[in-house]
């Protein structure tokens, strides 16, 4: 399977930034691949020909389509309500829109989140005709009083707003996910929601969607206006849209991010939002989406009386000009504080179209994770630091990106010269003719795992629905894929792949281009917590069926049996396919052995006596085999996954690697350059040095493993030979085996013949210790180029106890985790101060290990000082909402009932529960205790373990920004070097980050 090297966003990115436009509808499908069906109740629907995923797709009489599968696994289904509808709309001088609408269909209805809507839109029209003027005025100073008055009118608004019931009541439910997401020509609204939760989830919806009220707004902006800044301290999302500037300069692919310009941000209109929500929000534009444990017949009724009758409306997307073709080479730069890279783009034709599938194999081709030639002539040789490929296809075009990153004095045109010279292998035929099939096969192997999950197969459905394709094109894309012989890959390659890319060097430096905005001195607005709207109180109501919680005996559920030489075999049956999984376990890891990791990472790059080290990775990808040895901090793995058909030759192949791997110090003179740059890299990352750096230093002090490391001098003076010793010395030590899959009588049989063992073991060596530190009354700061500081609260508190589980698990739901908490509504709903808030208490996951008290908010320097009043009067005072408390309680509880352990998790939580000295499934404890408790009970908790910590205070900013005397209120304040902090060596071409 496909590994993507790039930052998470930016594969969410890949997934969903797609156009409505129909001109590449796939026309392949025919009719006798489709079924059309009537249940009993009169609905029509629509099945496909050798469908995995199980797809029934109907369509209302509004035009709405509704996409229904079915997964037993647990008891919950996957929601996703899809709209054809994004910033590629957006008004070109009011950008941003439809991702703040977005946001706004959080706040309510003319029946959610008000105690008495008549009032409350006499105000809230004021206040967009205050904001129109706003928008037009020009002087700065009469915008300035403008403001002034939208926020005094909007605080009178709010007497008669709820925060968050949408929020309240999805929770309510057990809902998990909760959240939204808008690209360029979608937004798509999520939830996870327990299967008996449905008719009240429905009734929700329905009216959440039927009409916008644009209630606690200029809170909510300023909210987005935070999260452009996070988008302004994230180079590789200035560098990827740099990219689709260049390749997209007329059309809004690239002219308009979904974020928007700063100065529309600054400038809204809510009619123009109002305007956008009546023309896309309608049924004939968007998509019900639901997979899980569902009945088909019972759903579909139930979707239409919640749905049925929104009133179909014409909707035209806007068309745009072509692009004219890129003719020579376009080159961008991107300047910021972290690790240099280059992306080498080209523009394709776009979904629905042949580019789409040979483009698909081409990036294959190229880049795989095992075989692809990046991967064997780049990164398996070392001669970049990393590198990789994507694609991703809109409906107006697509487009194909080659990622790489430099090692140590290497220049990024250097490295976009190598990833051009892959490509030019491509053109020249240069590859192995077994590849194209080795690629579809992994490609199905990726399709096996994607629809056994509800979730995933949603988003293909999702996917599906905002492309304007059929499902059978979805079904039959990786078998189309056959049709396509090598010579097609080539021909393509050498008309498509010319001087027409466009190339974007993401540099080292300080970005002239960072928009900063004032504080615009926000007045906190009216929660009314202890309010309710009449939907609300008619909601809560609503009685649903009981769901009944279900625990793992793990006695039953995982098989215990031994190889022939002994070795204990853990065993889970996977009942929905041939996938296996085979892990050889070893109780010992870094901590016990510090080399280990070391070793295993360089085992990686090495040959066989029979097999060089490009040979290696290729002949496990022939067998659809993934392999692995890694090693933590106090469990080493070696193992394989893939086709069960294929395990015993996977295995052969595994043990050769291990047995005969053969020592290169020319290999690991390079391993040891890029583990160096890798920590260079790194030091660069701002959540690296607040979530890794700051986070162990807070709880260790000097003494961590993170710390714990060796020098440039102690890596370059070790002894490969002595290295890929260290691993053929691992099967001499105690080991036991975890095997998911079927046939496992096949599998130890396998393990028998191949796996040969001394006839004792080792034990292991005794393992380094590490002391958390006493916290409380230090501040660590960090200087770092960005827009936003960020700060974590880090307090040590109680060892390990199961008996507090129960209560950590509702306090968590209630105090500090998700949309209708009190810590978001307070900080961010309230008052505005940070885009992101939240607290927890933290249990260890080992038993003797302490605890943790921990809070993060992230915000404008110029807000923190009250950010962090704000939060420590939380931390000291805990609000008390007995209406919230319930809703918290009884979202946990459902959540426990909804919850079902299965597949290999099963074994995988059974190894955590022992970590912590619980040999049970301890879920019942947990469930029945909070179906007790009271919120009394919560108080004493939070007393007993949250109020009055002492905290250690971990900050990552721009020092020039930084309000430091206000840090200093929180304790002495030290400032850290970032190598001093990860123990690394300065270097001379170091800068300030």
């Amino acid at each position: 399977m496909k590994k993507f090297y790039l930052p998470f966003f930016l594969f969410l990115s890949t997934l969903t930034i797609i156009s409505c436009g129909e001109k590449n509808e796939n026309t392949e499908t025919t009719e006798e691949d489709k079924y059309q069906h009537t249940d009993e109740a009169g609905f029509t629907y629509e099945t496909f020909k050798d469908d995995p995923a199980g797809l029934r797709l109907y369509t209302l009489d509004n035009g709405l389509k509704v996409y229904l599968g079915k997964n037993e696994e647990e008891p919950k289904i996957q929601t996703l309500i899809a709209v054809r509808a994004g910033s590629t709309y957006d008004p070109a001088d009011n950008t941003g829109l439809a991702h703040y609408l977005e946001h706004m269909v959080f706040k309510g209805t003319h029946k959610i989140g008000t105690q008495d809507w008549e009032k409350e839109k006499v105000l809230l029209d004021s206040i967009s005709n205050l904001y129109e003027m706003h928008k037009a005025e020009q002087d700065p100073e009469k915008k300035k009083a403008l403001y002034v008055q939208i926020d005094s009118v909007s605080q009178k608004a709010s007497e008669y707003s709820i925060a968050n019931e949408y929020d309240k009541m999805v929770a309510s439910l057990g809902a998990e996910g909760t959240n939204a997401f808008t690209s360029n020509e979608q937004t798509v609204y999520v939830n996870k929601i327990p299967s008996n939760e449905l008719d009240k989830w429905l009734s929700v919806e329905s009216e959440r969607f039927s009409t916008l009220v644009l209630r606690l707004f200029h809170t909510e902006l300023e909210a987005v206006y935070e999260e452009f800044n996070r988008g302004q301290d994230s180079d590789g999302r200035k560098q990827y849209q740099a990219t689709l500037e260049g390749l997209f300069p007329t059309h809004p692919y690239g002219t308009q991010s979904t974020i928007g310009k700063s100065e529309h941000l600054k400038n809204p209109s809510m009619e123009a939002i109002h305007n956008y929500f009546d023309t896309y929000y309608v049924p004939n534009n968007m998509a019900v989406v639901l997979v899980g444990d569902l009945d088909f017949d019972k759903t579909i009724q139930k979707v239409n009386e919640a749905f049925g009758d929104y009133e179909e409306k014409e909707v035209t997307h806007p068309k745009f000009p072509k692009e004219q073709p890129i003719t020579a080479p376009v080159e961008k730069e991107v300047l910021g504080p972290t690790s240099e890279s280059v992306y080498v783009a080209f523009r394709t034709e776009g979904v629905g179209s042949k580019d789409q599938q040979i483009v698909t194999l081409i990036d294959y081709i190229l880049a795989n994770s095992q075989a692809g030639l990046i991967d064997l002539d780049l990164n398996q040789q070392q001669k970049v630091q990393r590198a990789s490929s994507f694609t991703n296809f809109n409906n107006d075009y697509g487009f194909h990106i080659l990622y790489g990153m430099p090692k140590a004095n290497q220049s990024l045109e250097e490295v976009k010269s190598l990833l051009l010279a892959e490509v030019e292998k491509i053109k020249k035929g240069e590859f192995d003719d077994w590849l194209v099939d080795a690629v579809i096969n992994d490609l199905k192997l990726s399709e096996i795992r994607q629809y056994e999950d509800a979730s995933s197969t949603a988003y293909a459905f999702m996917d599906a629905f905002i492309h304007f394709q059929d499902w059978q094109s979805q079904v039959d894309f990786t078998e189309n894929l056959k049709s396509i012989t090598k010579e097609d890959i080539v021909n393509y390659a050498n008309k498509h792949y010319q001087e027409n890319y466009v190339a974007v060097y993401k540099r080292k430096g300080e970005d002239p281009s960072i928009a900063k905005v004032e504080n615009p001195g926000i007045t906190p607005v009216k929660l009314n917590r202890d309010k309710q709207s009449e939907f609300i109180k008619e909601f809560n109501k609503k009685e649903s069926p009981a769901l009944t919680p279900q625990f793992v005996d793990y006695n039953e559920a995982i098989d215990s049996l031994s190889t022939k030489n002994g070795l204990p075999v853990a065993f889970i049956e996977n009942k929905n396919n041939d996938l296996f999984n085979l892990y050889i376990i070893f109780d010992m890891g870094q901590d016990n052995d510090k080399e280990l990791s070391l070793a295993a990472g360089y085992l990686d790059y090495l040959g066989t006596d029979k097999y060089t080290a490009d040979q290696v990775k290729q002949e496990f990808y022939k067998l659809g085999i993934n392999y692995f040895v890694s090693s933590g901090t106090d469990k080493t793995y070696v193992g394989i996954s893939g086709l069960k058909e294929n395990l015993p030759a996977g295995l052969t192949l595994l043990e050769d690697v291990w047995q005969n791997a053969t020592a290169d110090q020319d290999t690991y003179n390079k391993y040891v350059e890029q583990i160096i740059k890798g920590r260079e890299d790194g030091k660069t990352q701002k959540s690296n040095i607040l979530f890794n750096g700051l986070m162990n230093y807070g709880k260790y002090g000097e003494n961590s493993r993170l710390r714990n490391i060796y020098s440039e001098a102690e890596l370059k003076s070790k002894n490969p030979e002595e290295l890929v010793q260290k691993v053929k010395d691992l099967r001499n030590y105690k080991q036991r085996i975890f095997y998911y899959g079927k046939d496992v009588e096949n599998a130890i049989s396998a393990l028998d013949e191949k796996h040969q063992l001394p006839e004792t073991l080792k034990d292991y060596p005794e393992a380094k210790k590490y002391t958390e530190i006493e916290t409380g009354g230090k501040v660590y700061f960090v200087d770092y180029d960005m827009v936003q500081s960020e700060m974590v609260f880090l307090s040590k508190g109680e060892d390990f106890s199961p008996e507090k589980m129960a209560a950590t698990e509702l306090f968590n739901t209630y105090f500090g985790s998700g949309l209708s908490s009190i810590v978001f509504q307070e900080i961010r709903e309230s008052k505005s101060l940070a885009y992101s808030a939240y607290s927890a208490y933290q249990t260890s996951r080992e038993k003797d290990k302490p605890n943790y008290v921990m809070a993060y908010i992230g915000t404008q320097a110029n807000k923190m000082p009250q950010a962090v009043d704000a939060m420590m009067e939380l931390m000291t005072n805990m609000p008390e909402a007995e209406e919230q408390f319930q809703s918290a309680k009884e979202a946990t509880l459902k959540q426990i009932a909804a919850d079902r352990i299965t597949k290999t998790s099963i074994f995988w939580n059974y190894e955590s529960l022992k970590k912590r000295g619980i040999d049970h499934d301890n879920r019942k404890e947990m469930y029945d205790t909070i179906a007790s408790m009271t919120m009394e009970d919560l108080k004493e908790f939070f007393n007993n373990n949250i109020k009055g910590q002492d905290y250690n205070v971990l900050v990552i900013g721009n020092k020039k920004d930084a309000n430091m005397d206000a840090l200093s209120k929180l304790g002495k304040v030290e400032e850290l070097d970032v190598d001093y902090l990860f123990n690394y060596e300065k270097t001379t071409n170091d800068l300030k980050l």
